[in-house]
C-alpha cells in the first residue's frame, strides 16, 4: 500500500473492483497467511495453494467484508476454512481408498481440481469460445498457462506482475471459466 492510502481506502477501492488494490491487499497480506498456513500444515506447496485459494475467495467475497473487523483476521479465518476442508478431502479419500495408499500418492499440486477436470472435457473449439467470454486479462493468463504452457516465473515475466498476483488471477480464471462450460451445458 503506498504510504498516502489507508487500509481502508485500498478495501473501499477493491469492493469496487479496482485490481490495483487486489495486488496491494495481497502483497501486504501475502506473508501473513502464507506464515500462519505454512506453521499449519508444515508443508511449502499445502500452505501455498490455501494461501492463493485463500485470496481468491477473499477477492470473490469482498463486498462481504465487514470493517468492524481487521482485515488481517478476516483473511486468516477464511485461510481456516479452506485448511479445514482440505484435511476433511483429504480424510474422506483416505477412507475411501481403504489403505491402497492412491491418496497418499496425490500431490494437492498435481491432483486436477472439479475445474481443470470440466475444462479438459471440452472441445478445443467450445473451449476456445468459453474462453472468448472471459475478460481480457484472464484470457490472457489462460493462454500463457495452457496454450503456451509457461511457468507461472514466465507468464510473471510476461504479464510485469508478481508471481502470486498471477498464481490468483489464473485460479481465478479457471473457476470463472469452468462457470462458463457449467452454464452452456
Amino acid at each position: 500500500m503506498n504510504r498516502t492510502e489507508s487500509l481502508e481506502d485500498t478495501i473501499n477501492r477493491a469492493k469496487n473492483g479496482n485490481q490495483l488494490a487486489f495486488s496491494r491487499l495481497l502483497d501486504t497480506f501475502w506473508n501473513d497467511v502464507y506464515g500462519f498456513q505454512l506453521k499449519r500444515t508444515e508443508n511449502e506447496n499445502d500452505a501455498e495453494d490455501i494461501t492463493i485459494q485463500t485470496f481468491s475467495k477473499a477477492f470473490d467475497k469482498i463486498r462481504t467484508y465487514n470493517d468492524s473487523y481487521v482485515f488481517k483476521t478476516w483473511l486468516i479465518a477464511i485461510s481456516k476454512n479452506i485448511h479445514i476442508d482440505l484435511v476433511r478431502k483429504r480424510k474422506r479419500n483416505l477412507f475411501n481408498d481403504r489403505g491402497n495408499g492412491d491418496a497418499i500418492k496425490k500431490v494437492l499440486d498435481d491432483a486436477p481440481s472439479m475445474e481443470d477436470r470440466l475444462i479438459q472435457e471440452q472441445n478445443l473449439a467450445n473451449l476456445l469460445q468459453d474462453i472468448k467470454k472471459l475478460k481480457p486479462h484472464y484470457q490472457e493468463v489462460i493462454n500463457l498457462r495452457f496454450f503456451n504452457e509457461l511457468s507461472y516465473m514466465d507468464i510473471a515475466d510476461a504479464l510485469n506482475e508478481p508471481v502470486n498476483n498471477v498464481k490468483v488471477k489464473l485460479l481465478r480464471a479457471k473457476k470463472l471459466l469452468a462457470e462458463i462450460i457449467r452454464d452452456r451445458r
